[in-house]
């Protein structure tokens, strides 16, 4: 069933219907059960749709929970960061932290354990406004650095061999794997 006819109690008409529009008229008990027929179609048409369309957002849809103790990063809103987080300008981070979670406070908000200088921020905070510390962060610890703050890489395995050629000349290529570096970053 359509929505007009939901709604005007008649087909609307079209070219391929003219034959079927017209005026009815309904007396007595018959009436209000085949109104009561049509509002029940209504019903599970829309909760057929509704269905389809919840399991067409699910699948882009990620549940998002955090645990106590847990680090996240905190979304500063581009208006308001001035004024509250005291950053300003166009390099302005997007996120600050990591803050510490301290419980749970309701279905979608955390409690954040925040410095000093943010005393004046509220310290529960949406969902949506957190970010998940990344658990592949770079240790600083692994990392030798001299005093000008740079540090050395030297060669620690070769993954690959191959020659590339042009027409005349061939040109030996390696890949090598580097030191402080993974091998999904050998060059």
């Amino acid at each position: 069933m359509s929505p007009f006819q939901a709604l005007y109690g008649c087909q609307c008409r079209t070219p391929l219907m003219w034959e079927e529009a017209g005026e009815r008229q309904f007396y007595g008990l018959a009436v209000f059960v085949e109104a009561a027929e049509n509002v029940a179609k209504v019903i599970e048409n829309l909760k057929i749709a509704q269905s389809r369309q919840k399991s067409y957002a699910d699948k882009r849809r990620r549940e998002l929970t955090f645990d106590k103790g847990e680090f996240v990063y905190l979304k500063v809103s581009p208006l308001h960061g001035t004024k509250r987080f005291h950053t300003r300008g166009k390099l302005a981070p997007r996120y600050i932290g990591p803050f510490k979670i301290k419980q749970k406070v309701g279905d979608l908000a955390y409690e954040l354990e925040l410095p000093e200088h943010l005393s004046g921020v509220h310290p529960v905070f949406h969902l949506r406004k957190c970010l998940r510390l990344p658990e592949d962060q770079i240790s600083l610890e692994a990392v030798d650095l001299q005093d000008n703050l740079e540090y050395l890489e030297y060669p620690v395995q070769i993954l690959d061999r191959t020659e590339k050629g042009t027409r005349r000349t061939r040109i030996p290529v390696c890949k090598v794997m580097w030191s402080n570096h993974s091998e999904r970053e050998a060059t």
